[in-house]
């Protein structure tokens, strides 16, 4: 069997995930990095984007929109803003939100753009995910 750790995923109105897993891909402030067994600790931002979990030769991906990952001890916990399994995601919805979001980037008056910004990378990291 090989080396595994422990990951716990959370969000404020769920446990997204929990198990043991060989691997876990995730994007932080500085680009993708991978999660293995018997790393050095350490705490970062996670970013908007989607994560990997690598398990028993299986892998899932789900969408994570941001929040920070706390490795030690070969226990993870990511504690993300919003998780979604493609299964869960509404392609639709999540074609409207990019819209809208593309709009109110274009009417900076009308609207907070780091907000903006923000949905229209949700959105389109929901709709890269579905595909």
């Amino acid at each position: 069997m090989a080396m595994q750790f422990h990951l716990k995923v959370v969000t404020p109105d769920r446990i997204f995930f929990e198990g043991d897993v060989d691997q876990l891909i995730v994007r932080g402030v500085e680009g993708d990095f991978a999660v293995l067994p018997n790393m050095s600790p350490f705490v970062t931002r996670v970013d908007i984007h989607r994560m990997k979990i690598f398990t028993d030769g299986k892998e899932r991906i789900a969408a994570v929109h941001g929040g920070y990952i706390d490795i030690r001890d070969d226990n993870v916990i990511l504690v993300a803003n919003a998780c979604e399994w493609p299964e869960e995601i509404d392609i639709e919805r999540a074609k409207l939100a990019k819209e809208r979001a593309e709009k109110r980037l274009k009417d900076q008056s009308a609207y907070d753009t780091m907000r903006a910004e923000i949905s229209l990378k949700k959105a389109i990291n929901r709709i890269n995910l579905k595909k």
